[in-house]
């Protein structure tokens, strides 16, 4: 959990234990590529560089020297572009803003995370293994710029860490301790519309019921949102293009894999190509890189003594009409194929249950815009100055939190999102 979060539940005279528990994992993750290279990457520079290092032969200190550089972009972006409302005034009036300003020419805005890491080190696979954080926010690491090399720092510094619960329990600590604080709830109740008076929200329509409000915060994706306020003066915001999506199998798998962990990536052969694939094409790949996660490694009760719980996934492009029935077949195929061959086992006669996800699925069920997992696309140079703001920039009243808003998508920065809205929430008139 991030340290603010900790403080939130002490600053409200709680123990952040007895809401939420989580362990950090000895192994962040484990990689396979198709010649049968292995490697089991483990938190901190010397650990992860010696890791690298034996198992793909590329120098030690020229990771050490891109970890130390990732240090240094985190240092100097965090406070501005993760910790900050970047529509507010204040936040350039900081002294450290003004420094992570003039630092901008030196934090990789002007190459891309692919020339980069190929300009760093020998080996195709370590650069491929670089590449692959492009992911965590749905970017092209052949498109996006080398200031998301930021996001190997994080997870190296930081750590993987396993929620007790699973990731729910986030969710579910933040719920009890608004309980605890006198916060009501009203679960499963559709918002229809949002009444307008002199640039502000006045009331919300929720089926038969109108609440009067007095701010209103909204965390679903924007552009789910403009289409439910009532002012004919609102010209909605343009959407612009979004992340990647994903396509999910989730399989009850009769058998317990030793050579597996928590989390584990089968690289493609050609990750160029599946991401040409992704982002110019719109399809998946005929070889996609599968990413599976395994709960019950470090939750036995999540699945049957001697069977695993598999969350497997595949990036995928956003909704754009495509048959995704036919997608999801042939994507079934491919994984398959894939893990059969590295795995040396034919996982098909093992899956038990069996639930899929497309990006059709997503957009339906989670208002996501055509289905994109992480809001906007980061592939610019520009993207983070033009994510969505936390406060309207034309009601008075109306904030914003969530993925599709800055700084971004993905729990840690959804998190970082609800920081920075309440705190300009705090600040309102």
């Amino acid at each position: 959990m991030p340290h603010w979060l900790d403080q939130l539940f002490i600053d409200c005279g709680q123990n952040p234990r007895d809401y939420f528990h989580s362990k950090p994992l000895e192994t962040v993750c484990k990689y396979f590529w198709e010649d049968g290279t292995k490697l089991s990457a483990p938190q901190g520079i010397e650990g992860l560089s010696k890791a690298l290092s034996l198992a793909l032969n590329e120098p030690q200190n020229s990771i050490i020297k891109y970890l130390k550089n990732s240090s240094y972009i985190y240092r100097n972006t965090s406070h501005v572009f993760l910790e900050k409302s970047l529509h507010s005034i204040s936040t350039y009036l900081d002294f450290k803003t003004i420094q992570s300003i003039f630092s901008l020419p030196f934090l990789g805005i002007f190459s891309t995370m692919n020339r980069n890491h190929e300009r760093r080190f020998s080996n195709e696979k370590t650069v491929q293994y670089f590449n692959r954080y492009a992911t965590y926010n749905g970017s092209n690491p052949y498109e996006a710029p080398s200031t998301l090399g930021v996001i190997p720092h994080i997870e190296n510094f930081f750590g993987a860490h396993a929620p007790k619960d699973g990731m729910y329990s986030i969710t579910k600590s933040i719920q009890k301790l608004a309980i605890d604080l006198g916060v009501i709830f009203h679960m499963d109740k559709r918002v229809e519309r949002i009444e307008i008076e002199n640039k502000r929200a006045i009331k919300i329509h929720v089926e038969k019921e109108n609440i009067a409000i007095d701010y209103l915060v909204c965390n679903g994706d924007v552009n789910s949102i403009y289409p439910l306020i009532s002012d004919p003066k609102l010209t909605t915001p343009k959407p612009k293009e979004p992340s990647s999506s994903a396509v999910i199998f989730y399989w009850g798998i009769n058998k317990q894999f030793a050579q597996l962990d928590v989390h584990n990536i089968f690289f493609s052969a050609d990750y160029k190509k599946e991401f040409d694939t992704i982002f110019n094409k719109r399809m998946i790949d005929e070889d996609p890189t599968v990413y599976i996660n395994i709960s019950s490694k470090y939750a036995p009760q999540d699945a049957p003594s001697g069977k695993e719980n598999w969350f497997v996934m595949v990036n995928a492009p956003y909704n754009k009409n495509q048959d995704w029935a036919y997608i999801k077949k042939q994507t079934k195929k491919a994984i398959l194929g894939k893990l059969n061959r590295m795995l040396k086992c034919d996982i098909s006669k093992l899956i038990e249950e069996e639930k899929i996800w497309t990006p059709k699925d997503i957009e339906k069920e989670t208002s996501s815009y055509l289905g994109a997992l992480y809001g906007n696309s980061s592939n610019s140079k520009t993207a983070a100055f033009f994510r969505h703001r936390n406060k309207s920039s034309i009601y008075r009243n109306i904030y914003f939190c969530g993925g599709s808003v800055h700084p971004g998508g993905g729990i840690p920065l959804c998190l970082q999102s609800a920081k920075i809205t309440s705190e300009l929430l705090f600040r309102a008139e």
